[in-house]
């Protein structure tokens, strides 16, 4: 059976927990592995824990690491060991001598060793940082350990290590994108564009939105993707005012729009891109003053990035600025201030502006730090998405208007005097939007 190779120069990991550990000499990190998927499919299903490959582009199940800076060993990873009869039926490990071998950590063991090799990894430590509660079995092997380590110490008065949540601590790192990161983040923009692309060339009238997520998805695997970044969602007419709309599974009729919101996920980074568009390629009237409303504010907050904004900030003039649209369209009446503070605005706008973008679509990272809302700064990546929402069952609206969900999202990297904008190859001008759609 012939070897894998790790995906990735180690050296970009190995810079990164290099990093890492100048911040936090004296404690120990531990991460363990994504929770493996049932028998079936398996290899299909299993990614691995977004914080594990970040500090170590391992990524086989049950794995765990131990990172300990400025000691020795400092890095210690323990994984599968090799069994050939297993390799057969489920694919290459690596083993302890392969992630030696491979992956520029100090010392590696079997996963079954954990126990007993910790309790002596973790003398010494002052606190520990561990995400309890992702993954039932590892939460087990570290609470033996933290019991271990307590008995071992005797009556020295010595009692549980102190845990913090590793991450939160690992976010803040991760907040901020490498070059090296910014590349890869580029791709994955650049392949769920693409995908979007193709989309719209293809979508005419009396197809099925289930057509249309085939068609993406094999569009973002055709350019490279390793999978999607989350599930997609294809939402036809009113289907479109249902954020999380997950069937994808009804017929395309004319006259109506298609709300398509979908990202691939490349050497695991993710791109997250919203479009909305007429499905027989022509706008009405109502159509294209509600996405021109909803289209006008998300390049207004775009162009109003720059360093040292807080990103609450951003939250709040959507809420304005999507207010004063609804005011405009007579989905709502009275003072603005009124609304907002009633919440009343959330009927058609429930949801934020953004999020952090990374290796996962909602990525780590606070939006708040010490209960002030944290400013952005360079390098930081996100999502810009708007939306207006009106369900065709809501007499309060006008009736031109019911049935008619949109959102625009466009994923960003702060630079130091604005916004790059990672996604421009996907459309978003209605004069461009009409020219492309079932052109193919």
């Amino acid at each position: 059976m012939s070897n894998r190779l790790p995906l990735e120069n180690m050296d970009l990991f190995y810079n990164r927990r290099k990093n890492i550990a100048q911040k936090n000499y004296g404690s120990a990190i531990i991460v363990a592995s994504q929770p493996e998927p049932g028998f079936y499919g398996s290899h299909s299903t299993f990614r691995q824990n977004s914080n594990l490959y970040y500090l170590t582009g391992f990524e086989e199940p049950e794995s765990i690491l131990v990172f300990r800076p400025g000691m020795t060993p400092e890095t210690v990873l323990f994984t599968r060991k090799k069994d050939k009869e297993k390799e057969t039926w489920d694919g290459f490990r690596f083993g302890p001598e392969g992630v030696e071998t491979h992956y520029k950590i100090d010392k590696a063991y079997t996963i079954d060793e954990f126990e007993k090799q910790t309790v002596q990894l973790l003398k010494g430590v002052d606190k520990l940082y561990y995400r309890m509660f992702k993954n039932s079995m590892a939460d087990k092997r570290v609470q033996t350990v933290l019991e271990d380590l307590r008995l071992s110490q005797g009556r020295t008065g010595y009692g549980l290590l102190p845990i913090y949540d590793a991450d939160e601590f690992l976010g803040e790192f991760r907040l901020f994108k490498s070059d090296e990161e910014l590349e890869i983040m580029r791709s994955a923009c650049r392949i769920s564009a693409e995908a979007h692309v193709e989309a719209m060339k293809n979508t005419r009238p009396d197809m099925n939105e289930k057509e249309i997520f085939n068609l993406i998805t094999y569009e973002m695997f055709k350019r490279g993707a390793t999978r999607e970044g989350y599930n997609s969602i294809i939402a036809g007419g009113n289907n479109a005012t249902t954020l999380h709309y997950v069937f994808n599974d009804c017929k395309l009729k004319s006259g109506e729009l298609l709300l398509i919101d979908a990202g691939a996920e490349y050497r695991y980074y993710t791109g997250d891109i919203t479009r909305t568009f007429p499905i027989n390629g022509k706008f009405t009237d109502e159509q294209a003053i509600v996405y021109e409303g909803v289209l006008k504010i998300q390049k207004t907050i775009i162009n109003y990035l720059k360093p040292g904004l807080p990103f609450k900030e951003l939250h709040e003039m959507a809420t304005s600025l999507l207010t004063d649209l609804m005011l405009e369209l007579g989905l709502l009446s009275g003072r603005k201030a009124d609304i907002i503070s009633a919440l009343e605005h959330k009927k058609y706008y429930p949801h934020g502006v953004g999020h952090w973008l990374g290796l996962d679509v909602h990525d780590a990272g606070l939006y708040y730090i010490k209960d002030q809302p944290r400013t952005i700064q360079p390098n930081m990546c996100f999502t810009i998405e708007p939306g207006l929402y009106i369900p065709e069952d809501d007499h309060m609206a006008p009736a031109k208007y019911r049935g008619i969900g949109i959102r625009i999202e466009d994923n960003i990297r702060l630079t130091t005097t604005g916004a790059e904008v990672m996604t421009t190859m996907a459309p978003k001008e209605i004069a461009d939007l009409e020219k492309i759609i079932g052109s193919k």
